[in-house]
This record gives structure tokens, sequence and C-alpha cells, in this order.
């Protein structure tokens, strides 16, 4: 007996041992896959951090210098009435034009002459799928067609914008054709579009198509209206949103624009077009491919600086100062 409690003490501290063995090494294997996930989201994060680099940039455009020593790839200043160029850069390379698309988007809609105060509802179809970008008009949300289209062209509200296309009579892929025959009839040759947002790097044009639309576009009072308001404030349901100008150079005295529109992916840099008179002339700027933030707006800036400088009066100033 005293044989079998000895070996029953032995098969209990055998089967403790066993025991403990057991759960360090389940401790272990907890840590061991902590640690696994703690590397796996952090490696993400570092690849995440890494530059993308433009179409601009791999094409080699940001390398080309100017007069003005612009921040910009492509850069083009005309004047709207004499059609003279000012300033030109890469204007004709065919680059993304993120949502300086959506220009074209408020051209076709207000070329349809659709009921600006017609309902439209925000739905899954609307949320960005391919950036992945944020929009406070949650699905549900219920504005007009005019509530839209000011958000579009001037915060360039992507979902707003999708909406849009998506309510066009006859579908979304009927409005992206709209799209395309409106560029070829403007005879925009290097202007192609797949989507209503300009989220999508196929959405691409030059500046040289991009001025004519502009020129087009400037001639619509309500894209003029929508595109420089500074503000807008909309009712989802029962909040108030305030919305805001993504140019805040229409806050600028300084600045009279007739219209505007900004854009930015990663794969098109910072994009800015205008209407403005600078000097007595109305000029249409086209900024594409901008590196840095605010630096699309820094050109503009030193466009409009140049061009006063260049007034006749000035230079007669500078002439009776030199006298």
């Amino acid at each position: 007996m005293v044989g079998n409690a000895r070996k029953d003490r032995a098969g209990r501290s055998s089967t403790s041992a066993r025991g403990k063995t057991a759960v360090a090494a389940k401790r272990g294997e907890r840590l061991a896959a902590r640690e696994t996930r703690l590397s796996l989201r952090a490696a993400p994060v570092q690849e995440a951090r890494a530059p993308r680099l433009s179409f601009g940039q791999m094409a080699g455009l940001r390398e080309v210098h100017d007069p003005l020593d612009l921040n910009s790839s492509v850069a083009l200043v005309l004047d709207q009435d004499t059609h003279e160029v000012l300033l030109s850069k890469n204007d004709h390379a065919v680059l993304p034009i993120a949502s300086l698309t959506k220009l074209m988007t408020g051209l076709i809609i207000s070329d349809a002459r659709l009921p600006l105060d017609e309902l439209i509802t925000i739905t899954a179809e609307d949320i960005d799928t391919e950036k992945g970008s944020r929009s406070r008009l949650a699905v549900g949300t219920t504005l007009t067609r005019g509530e839209l289209m000011h958000l579009a062209l001037m915060s360039s509200e992507n979902r707003a914008a999708h909406a849009l296309g998506r309510s066009y009579p006859g579908g979304l892929s009927r409005f992206v054709a709209l799209m395309n025959a409106r560029a070829v009839m403007l005879g925009m040759k290097d202007t192609r579009y797949v989507e209503p947002t300009g989220l999508s790097s196929a959405n691409r044009s030059s500046a040289h198509d991009l001025a004519t639309l502009v020129a087009t576009a400037a001639q619509d009072p309500l894209l003029r209206q929508f595109s420089t308001s500074t503000g807008y404030e909309v009712a989802a349901g029962s909040r108030m949103l305030q919305y805001n100008n993504t140019n805040r150079l229409v806050h600028n005295p300084e600045w009279q624009i007739g219209l505007q529109k900004t854009g930015y992916i990663s794969e098109a840099g910072q994009c800015l077009v205008m209407q403005a008179r600078v000097a007595g002339r109305k000029l249409i700027m086209v900024f594409l491919d901008s590196s840095g933030r605010g630096s699309r707006l820094g050109d503009a800036e030193r466009v409009r600086r140049w061009v006063e400088a260049q007034h006749p009066s000035n230079i007669m100033a500078v002439n009776a100062l030199a006298s």
C-alpha cells in the first residue's frame, strides 16, 4: 500500500509537471501569436508611409523647368478672349486629373436642364471603393440635385458627384458616355472619362484640353456660382452640414475668380483650374501634378503677380521711376 501511495504521489507530481509545462507552452504560443499580430500590423504602416509617385513624376515632368519656377509639372495660362498663351509647360502631357473631372460632371447636368429641386438619395453604390475616401453624406441622405451639384463643384464631394451620375436618365454608363461625347464635341482629343468623381486615375486629360473645358464651363452661370461660393449648408436628416470651398483663393479679395475646381489623388498630384480676371484680362489657368500641400495655389499666386507686373501701367510706373 505504501508503494501504491508513492506511485500515486509520483503520478500526481508527473501530471502536475506536465500541466505546468502545457500551461507554459500555451502562454508562449499566445505571446508568439501576439508578437506576430503586432508585426503584421506594423508592416502595412511602414509601407503606407512610403511616398507614391504621381504619373507626372514617373514621366519625369517635374524635372522640366519654367521661367516662374512653378511646383506644377504641367501648367498653361492663356487669355480667354485673345487665346494668347502667356505660359505653357508640358501642356499636352496626358495625366490623371482627379476631381477636375467634376467640372465635366457639372456641365453634363447643367446641359440636361434636369430639375434641380428633384430629390436624390445617397445609396451604397455611391460609396468610394476606389480610394476609400470619406464622406459626410451617409447612405440614406436625401438632397436635391442642385444641392448635390453645389457640393460636388464647391467641396468636391465624391458621393454627391457619383449620385448625380448614377441618377441620370439612362444610368451611370449613359452619363459617362455623355461625358466623353461632350469632350469629343469640344475637341478635347486627349481626354477620357470612366466615372464622374475623379477618384479613378483612368480619368485623364491634358492642360490644353482642360483649358477648353474651363472656357466652356465659365459661360454657364450655375457652374460659376456653385464652384466659387465660399460655403454652403445642407440639411442631412436632422443635422445641418456646413461645407466650405476647397480653394481658399475664393476668400481672397485680391482675386476675381469666375470659375474654379481643385483636385487631388496620389496619381494626379495637386491639381487646379481657374478662370479669373487678372490685370484686366480674363485668364484661364491650369495646373496639374503640383507637389506639396498648397503648392497649386502658390503657383496661381505666382502667375497672378507675374501677369500684374507685366501690365502696361506697372511697366510705365517702373520706367518713370528709372528716368
